[in-house]
């Protein structure tokens, strides 16, 4: 791939899928200075790989796949750092959450970031609605593996529930 056709074919990429790398982002760091580090990290690794990207994969599931191992290693290596909800309170278009589902939706995003780095990306795939294969794709996991950890994720996510409500 010529120089020139790189570059174009790179900041096509970053701009159709910023919001993928966005998401990652978010769910690792917690504010907006570690958010901007790490896209830019991972900006470089899409950078650096882009010349071996194999066309058999879709665009997606490889970015997700770069983007997810550069935040474990970010988080990983800044794991001293504060780390905040999944999702911010961000305008949205929608009437806004009653109360009660407002609160579960809180309390939702909390349990997931205390979870460890990998359920954490598993449970973002799985909330985006990746299949199974998918995730097997982007997490280098086989389906059935896929599978069991989400089970026990969710299990994990509904015994937090269930131990709030009691308190």
């Amino acid at each position: 791939m010529a120089k020139q056709n790189l570059h174009q074919t790179f900041h096509e990429i970053i701009e159709r899928h910023k919001g993928l790398l966005f998401k990652v982002a978010r769910t690792y760091c917690g504010n907006e200075e570690d958010r901007q580090d790490l896209i830019q990290e991972i900006r470089i690794q899409i950078w650096k790989s882009l010349p071996k990207y194999d066309a058999h994969f879709a665009m997606t599931t490889w970015l997700y796949r770069i983007s997810i191992n550069v935040a474990i290693s970010y988080y990983r290596k800044n794991n001293n750092r504060t780390y905040f909800p999944v999702a911010e309170k961000l305008p949205t278009v929608f009437d806004p959450l009653p109360n009660d589902l407002q609160d579960k939706f809180n309390l939702l995003e909390q349990f997931i970031v205390e979870l460890n780095e990998m359920d954490k990306a598993l449970i973002m795939l799985y909330l985006e609605d990746k299949s199974y294969q998918e995730i097997s794709e982007i997490m280098g996991i086989t389906i059935s593996n896929v599978g069991t950890k989400m089970g026990r994720i969710k299990e994990k996510l509904k015994k937090r529930f269930l131990n709030h409500k009691e308190n």
